[in-house]
């Protein structure tokens, strides 16, 4: 018969809420996720526990013991994972979006119109923006990510480069933080869908406004390139100088969203150039181009690294 002091505790974090279990050394990794499902509502098959940075479950069927996965009293285990009620929710969503899907694909099918430059908005123009917003009602708070989805796709300078290049967006949606942990954004099929990460990963409030709107412009641009190569680099670059120009012409009052005539030739200043840059990066005060230039490569490459649209990581809607 095993003694108490033959048990081990272990803690499992679980979207910031500890759940501590105790088990016997004999005990299976079955058995912790049985638990685990009792305290999460997160059915074994769709937990991920992390132990010391590696997924515990990889290559086990279940049937082995606590003690010999190493496993020791007092250790810390990490979980991710999709309760019921989530996954009943995400089902909705995706019969949802095969319905949405299908209607893009009529439309698509349809002649496309181009916009001129008359200087006023024409309805040619209105094929260009984002034709639904759509937050996951499986989620918290589904009505201030609606906000959040409107406040984007309403953003004068985001309007501006939706005219200024033709961009059209079947559907701006969120991802969900539990869905896929290391995402940022995804662009399915070259603007069928958009999908940002506006949720902070303990479901306790939203990403700030300007990160999640440079991720947007990320997205946008996989609309024209699919890799992260130098005319993906070139276009977004470009993307977030206009986005920088549009907000300094539009607080000096020298710009409208109505008139198309200035979108035609875009020359930015080196002043314009290095505002582009603190817009982008969240930077103030004064510029210093060597630094600002490290800066904006450094987080260039953990936005390609957090996007799922291009690369072996690329995912599907």
């Amino acid at each position: 018969m095993a003694s108490a002091f033959s048990d081990i505790a272990v803690t499992v974090v679980f979207r910031g809420t500890p759940h501590h279990v105790n088990l016997l050394p004999e005990s299976t990794l079955g058995d912790l996720q049985n638990q685990l499902e009792k305290a999460t509502s997160v059915s074994p098959s769709l937990q991920k526990l992390l132990y010391k940075g590696k997924n515990i479950k990889q290559n086990r069927d279940g049937q082995e013991t606590i003690a010999s996965m190493g496993l020791r009293n007092g250790s810390k285990i990490q979980m991710l994972g999709t309760t019921s009620e989530e996954l009943d929710g995400i089902q909705a969503t995706e019969s949802e979006q095969k319905r949405i899907n299908q209607i893009l694909q009529e439309r698509a099918l349809k002649p496309a119109y181009k916009v001129r430059s008359t200087g006023t908005m024409n309805s040619a123009s209105l094929n260009y923006g984002f034709h639904q917003l759509l937050p996951l009602p499986h989620l918290r708070n589904p009505t201030s990510a609606h906000k959040l989805l409107r406040r984007l796709s309403d953003d004068p300078a985001i309007q501006h480069i939706m005219q200024q290049h033709q961009f059209s967006v079947g559907v701006l949606t969120e991802l969900a933080p539990h869905e896929h942990p290391g995402l940022l954004g995804l662009n399915v099929n070259a603007g069928q869908q958009i999908k940002l990460r506006l949720r902070t990963d303990r479901y306790d409030g939203f990403r700030a406004y300007n990160e999640v709107r440079r991720v947007l412009c990320h997205e946008l641009t996989h609309n024209v390139w699919g890799d992260h190569n130098n005319d993906f680099k070139e276009l977004n670059s470009k993307l977030n100088r206009e986005v920088a120009e549009f907000e300094r012409a539009r607080r000096d009052g020298t710009h409208s969203l109505s008139g198309l005539d200035s979108y035609d030739v875009y020359e930015p200043s080196p002043e314009l150039e290095a505002e582009a840059h603190i817009h982008v990066l969240g930077g103030s005060g004064p510029f210093n181009r060597d630094e600002e230039r490290r800066r904006h490569l450094s987080t260039e490459q953990e936005l390609e690294d957090s996007c799922g649209t291009a690369g072996p990581s690329s995912l599907g809607p």
